[in-house]
């Protein structure tokens, strides 16, 4: 019988929370500290970069990590490290002078943050499906909202920084980031559930390059997995230079800044909506044709994009596409937790979410030079129409008719290695 205990759950997306919305005030922080004192917008986006940059490779480790030291300790210690570099800001300050925070220490410190970021991710993904059964609910429930928590967060969490840098200035809105950091840990110090300390000597993973070779593995030899994280790649290499290139140069072009605010608040907003609401419907529609439909709506929608419309109806577009493609995530994590066993289960966390990491700069490489040459209507019409053939391709797939009914084992005891 369940115990109906949901102390762990909360706890962990309460850290969730925390550590997004720490990350949500970084992204404007960072980025603000660099024009504060230098007033480059060029060598503000070297910073932002150098927050990039390390997620491919960190996510991979990440996982390996979580596999052989234990969810818990992972993410205490990866908030502990991403707290230390946000508060190096504010240390160098004290220590050298505001002159010594400068671009090359501001983009240093924005790599260490980010590199983190993903071990503790992975770690508390990875420890969602016992937290569910502790607590009675179901795979898709506490994904929906560990997925709604994190859309939350990155949107609250930008307006949130801008307010403070205004109210007590960039380097002290860097001490309250910290602490953001810092409550997550003490939640997840004081989270008692199953799994989630030191693992058994008999399931750790051998070594770095073996443990991310297993987890590669794993993924490539489950069809479902296989096909889910090429789906992923591509969609995520053909959208994200539309969110990351496109709309903002459309926008800039028309001096519309606001606006670009709008339609990306639309698209989080919508994701939000979409997540929670998915945690509602669960029981009531099937994961294919939810995948399938947000798939083919946003190739669609891109198409009727390219054509550039007036604003209300991008918005409303926008809106749409980020309300289907909220129970996504939730969907691939539920994949992920019926699948893979217990001991294994971080790294195939961190190889799956490694694929969206390498589909960005793919799809951003094509983006730039052709909108230079070919122009934003070519170009997102180049994008969204093999959206809409990986969808329509999607449909004849017979691996995604795994995702429903469920699969009867009981994915919550580690499986035999």
């Amino acid at each position: 019988m369940r115990n109906n205990n949901r102390s762990p759950a909360l706890l962990i997306l309460f850290a969730t929370l925390m550590t997004a919305a720490g990350d949500g005030v970084s992204i404007v922080a960072f980025p603000w500290l660099v024009l504060q004192h230098h007033g480059s917008a060029g060598q503000a986006s070297i910073v932002a970069s150098a927050t990039m940059l390390p997620l491919l490779f960190s996510t991979l480790v990440a996982g390996t990590a979580v596999d052989y030291f234990g969810r818990r300790r992972v993410s205490m210690v990866a908030d502990a490290l991403s707290g230390a570099a946000v508060a190096g800001v504010p240390i160098v300050a004290w220590a050298y002078g505001s002159d010594a925070v400068n671009v090359a220490v501001l983009a240093v410190l924005a790599a260490a943050a980010a590199a983190f970021d993903p071990a503790g991710m992975t770690a508390r993904d990875s420890m969602l499906p016992e937290a569910a059964a502790e607590a009675g609910w179901s795979l898709d429930r506490i994904n929906s909202a560990y997925v709604a928590i994190l859309n939350l967060a990155f949107v609250v969490g930008p307006g949130v920084g801008g307010l403070m840098i205004a109210t007590v200035g960039g380097t002290t809105t860097m001490w309250i980031t910290a602490a953001a950091f810092g409550m997550s840990i003490l939640a997840i110090a004081a989270l008692q559930l199953e799994g989630a300390g030191t693992p058994q000597p008999d399931t750790r993973p051998e070594g770095l390059v073996s443990g991310i070779a297993e987890g590669l593995r794993f993924v490539w030899n489950l069809k479902v997995l296989r096909t889910l994280g090429l789906i992923d790649l591509t969609v995520t290499a053909l959208y994200l230079p539309m969110e990351s290139v496109l709309f903002p140069k459309y926008f800039t072009d028309r001096q519309q800044p606001a606006q670009l605010g709008w339609a990306l608040m639309a698209l989080a907003g919508g994701a939000t909506v979409g997540a929670v609401g998915y945690a509602v419907m669960s029981g009531h529609v099937r994961r294919r044709a939810t995948l399938l439909t947000a798939v083919l709506v946003l190739g669609v929608a891109s198409m009727v994009i390219a054509f550039l419309p007036p604003l209300p109806v991008i918005l409303v577009l926008c809106a749409v596409v980020g309300l289907l493609f909220g129970p996504i995530q939730p969907i691939y994590n539920y994949a992920i937790q019926t699948r893979a066993p217990q001991y294994l289960r971080g790294r195939v966390v961190g190889v799956m979410t490694s694929l969206a990491y390498a589909a960005g700069p793919l799809g951003l490489l094509l983006a730039g030079p052709l909108t230079d040459a070919a122009g934003l209507h070519a170009t997102f019409l180049a994008l969204a129409l093999p959206i809409v053939v990986t969808g329509l391709i999607a449909i004849r797939l017979p691996a995604l008719r795994e995702l429903d009914p469920a699969p009867e084992q009981d994915v919550s005891q580690p499986s035999p290695r």
